[in-house]
């Protein structure tokens, strides 16, 4: 007898085995892809980076201010200013004007904004580093040049009645370089740096 002629034939696949078959590879999957693989990846994120997988929060006695990866609004003279942003600082609404420079809308935010930071300031208008001025694409971005924070330190010094020496140490040891040495450009946080300077006039009021 031919072997091949005694092999069994194949059995047919229903409709209803074949329907079987795709639900059963669709939980496999939604398991594996859906709460197994999340939940490693959740796991081995607060392992390596637990301040980053949090979101970088930044507590003062026990209570959140804010992010050390989204920037805030500071008017009072005795406060750090950061970048102007489009979307109110919103989280929830990362966005830039996407405006073109040739916008007169633009050009009349970036002439009114260079008045008042140059008189704020005292400094000339071409002397008012750019991001104090553009917003950033997000919209939330926390941080500031080193220009852009040496022309505020008279105004903040004179402020909170604090010697100018001790401000600009205050920024100098605050300064982010680019990371791993290669990537971005040096820059301040704003929000930190504002914390140390509460700090410090708590320190000078103290002694």
């Amino acid at each position: 007898m031919n072997k091949r002629e005694s092999l069994a034939p194949a059995r047919p696949v229903t409709p209803a085995g074949s329907w079987i078959q795709a639900l059963r590879g669709a939980l496999v999957l939604m398991v594996l892809c859906g709460v197994l693989y999340p939940l490693v990846t959740v796991a081995i994120g607060a392992l390596l980076f637990p301040d980053q997988s949090t979101g970088s929060l930044i507590e003062r006695d026990g209570r959140v201010i804010g992010s050390a990866l989204v920037g805030q609004p500071f008017s009072a003279p005795g406060y750090f200013q950061g970048r102007p942003s489009a979307a109110g600082y919103d989280p929830f609404a990362l966005s830039g004007s996407n405006q073109a420079p040739s916008h007169p809308d633009l050009r009349e935010r970036a002439a009114a904004s260079s008045k008042a930071i140059a008189a704020a300031n005292g400094v000339a208008p071409a002397a008012i580093p750019v991001d104090l001025i553009a917003a950033s694409g997000s919209g939330i971005d926390p941080h500031i040049s080193p220009e852009a924070a040496e022309i505020q330190i008279d105004r903040v010094s004179s402020a909170r009645g604090l010697p100018r020496d001790a401000v600009a140490v205050l920024v100098a040891t605050h300064l982010e370089g680019p990371v791993l040495g290669v990537l971005g450009q040096p820059r301040l946080n704003v929000l930190r740096l504002n914390l140390a300077l509460d700090a410090l006039g708590a320190q000078v009021t103290a002694r």
